[in-house]
């Protein structure tokens, strides 16, 4: 029997044509190559810089920017050749909160009205009253009560915390398979992160819904997720479990990625690497090994030909089949430089 994903991005690219004279006949490649799959009920973390294409994946799930190639499944129906009707049945079965709560809901709707809204774009519900009900439940799931009293109010009357959580009220009232949470927590402070990551969590467990949860914060990625995805300049270059990708990170990128974090006490004392330089634009991508300008390792092999002319492929690791990771050098024992 073949194995079942809530989503499953299969060789996904995504382009651009830069505007502007600087730019003029340049191509972005935000995203450029990436498959990743997602089980029913799991959380995938993908994790990477400002202008890793993170976001470019979200968006091209979401159907917010048209991919150039490739395919994604959700839940075995691909969703790239799909418009209008069909597309529209498709989006209850997936819903995104975004970054920002003080941008993605109507300041003119009570809380009840936004809530209701995906109800009445699909159909769902008999009357008004109903919708409302449903409505209720979905805002006391998120954590907000006296749920009647917080839909009776204005966006602009709730704190950022309650903003967002009426975001996930919004996007769980369909029952959608998959979630798509965009930075969730980053523009909140830090001590409603954790209450509005413990709701996810629960509603997790209560719905079996999936999450790809986007976020440039390893240590959220870690407490949050089943499995890491580490993204650089479009590319996955690290994949693991988190516990596994955590404690043995094979990628110079994700290695340095974890020096900077609060770490399990198992790889305490490890030392902090501070990469230099910029992530390159996705319009410059360097040859060979896209990471090699910045990257440690190279530069200690003695700045190896292979990392300038080849670029390495995501593979099965030499630690378990379940990790992988993009690195001609990952593994020590093998010792080629050349």
């Amino acid at each position: 029997m073949s194995e079942k994903f809530s989503l499953s991005i299969e060789d996904l690219h995504v382009s651009y044509q830069l505007s502007g004279s600087a730019g003029k006949n340049k191509i972005a490649r935000a995203v450029d190559g990436v498959s990743l799959q997602l089980h029913p009920g799991e959380t995938l973390a993908l994790v990477g810089e400002s202008g890793s294409g993170k976001t470019s994946i979200a968006n091209a799930v979401m159907r917010l920017l048209e991919p150039t190639s490739g395919k994604i499944l959700l839940d075995g129906v691909d969703l790239v050749p799909l418009q209008g009707s069909e597309l529209r049945a498709m989006r209850r079965n997936f819903q995104m909160i975004f970054q920002d709560p003080f941008e993605s809901l109507d300041p003119r709707q009570r809380v009840i009205e936004t809530v209701m809204e995906p109800l009445e774009i699909h159909g769902i519900g008999e009357n008004q009253e109903q919708r409302r009900d449903l409505a209720l439940a979905a805002l006391a799931q998120a954590g907000l009560r006296p749920a009647a009293d917080i839909g009776d109010r204005f966006t602009h009357q709730l704190s950022g915390g309650q903003r967002q959580r009426v975001a996930i009220a919004s996007a769980i009232i369909l029952k959608p398979s998959l979630i798509i949470a965009d930075e969730p927590v980053s523009m909140l402070d830090v001590s409603l992160r954790a209450g509005i990551l413990r709701v996810m969590a629960d509603l997790r467990d209560q719905l079996g819904v999936s999450y790809l949860f986007i976020t440039h914060d390893l240590s959220l990625a870690w407490m949050f997720a089943d499995r890491i995805a580490v993204i650089y300049l479009g590319r996955i270059v690290e994949e693991a479990s988190a516990v596994d990708l955590i404690e043995n990170p094979m990628h110079p990128y994700t290695k340095a990625l974890v020096s900077v974090i609060p770490v399990p006490e198992a790889i305490e004392g490890a030392s902090r690497t501070i990469l230099s330089g910029e992530i390159p634009s996705p319009s410059s991508i360097p040859s060979g090994c896209r990471f090699h300008p910045r990257c440690p390792l190279f530069r200690e092999l003695g700045e190896p030909e292979k990392c300038l002319n080849e670029d390495p492929l995501l593979q099965i690791s030499a630690k378990s089949e379940s990790h992988l990771v993009a690195c001609f050098f990952s593994d020590p024992s093998k010792g080629d430089t050349q």
